[in-house]
Formats: C-alpha cells, structure tokens, sequence
C-alpha cells in the first residue's frame, strides 16, 4: 500500500509541474502575440497611419511619378518577379486595379528587378501591369520601396493625403477580391 501512496504522490507532483509549465508557455506565447501585433504584418511595410516618405521617380513610360502628386486614395502595389506569392497575386491585382475609379492616376505598381535574370523575368508583368497602372522598376522601384518601408513581397498599401498635406498609410491590407469601386 504505501508503494501506491507513493505512485500517486509522484503522478500528482508531475501533474502539478507539468500544469505549471503550460501556464508559462500560454504567458510566453502571449507576449509574443502582443510584440508581433505592435510590429504590424511582420514589420514587411508602413501600416495604418504611417507616413510614406518621400520619393520622385518616374515610371516605364516615362511619366513622373512623386510622392507629393498623391492627392486621393491611390493604391501603391510592391512585386518581384522572384517572389512565388507575388505571382499569385499579380493578376488578381490587375483585374482589381481595371475597377479603380481615376484608373492609373490612382495605381502606382512597382515592380523591383535587383539583377539582369530578374529584369527579364519581370518583362511579362510591366507589360500586364502598364494598362492598368503606373508602373516604376528599377532604381525608381527601390525609390518607393524606400518610402514606403518594403521589406517583403507582395506589398498593398492604400494611401492618401492627409488634411495637414502628409502621405499616409490608409490600409496595408486592400481586400483584392472586392471591386475597387467598393472600396472607394
């Protein structure tokens, strides 16, 4: 008898420890939750009331594209061409960009093509991109991407000029699979 006193004791005591570490392990993972949630999307681009920088590029057919001719709600896409998401998400950006209300005035697409392979690799999407949007490569890509913080692919942020004349983030999570009239 005193031999399954002791068992019990001794599973009781395990319990306990083990009640004990899990507790910690929730306590932990909710810290981690709270510092992830702070840095916004993992911390790939500017969120909701960050202001964009400033930039003055010009895009593929030679149109200057500034930070300070923003005037109204414009869409700013970031895509690689070696990013696998990003070409999932590229054709469902154009046909959401066809429905924006001022058509490229409104859509600024950047396309970041750091070496020759990535150039040609891109050649596709500037051509599928140019009806739609506004669309900037090359050193002007990490122009924007500068200014708008980009440290990952696919980027699509929403901004707008602010009553006191700054450039803010409005959304960085635009819904592709509504119509963009919806959204305006």
């Amino acid at each position: 008898m005193p031999v399954l006193i002791a068992i019990v004791a001794l599973v009781g005591l395990l319990c306990t420890l083990d009640l004990i570490l899990t507790v910690g392990v929730v306590k932990r993972l909710r810290e981690h939750t709270e510092l992830l949630s702070e840095r916004g999307r993992g911390g790939i681009a500017l969120g909701p009331g960050d202001e964009v920088g400033e930039f003055s590029v010009t895009s593929v057919e030679g149109e200057p594209v500034q930070d300070t001719m923003i005037e109204s709600e414009t869409v700013v896409a970031f895509f690689s061409p070696s990013c696998g998401p990003c070409k999932e998400k590229l054709p469902k950006f154009i046909e959401y960009a066809r429905g924006v209300p001022r058509g490229r005035e409104q859509v600024i697409a950047v396309v970041t093509a750091d070496s020759p392979q990535d150039a040609e690799a891109a050649a596709p999407s500037l051509s599928a991109l140019a009806p739609v949007a506004r669309v900037v490569t090359g050193r002007d890509a990490d122009a924007v991407a500068n200014a708008c913080k980009v440290r990952g692919f696919p980027v699509v942020l929403k901004v707008n000029r602010s009553t006191d004349g700054r450039l803010l983030v409005m959304t960085d999570e635009v819904d592709l699979e509504r119509p963009a009239l919806a959204s305006y």
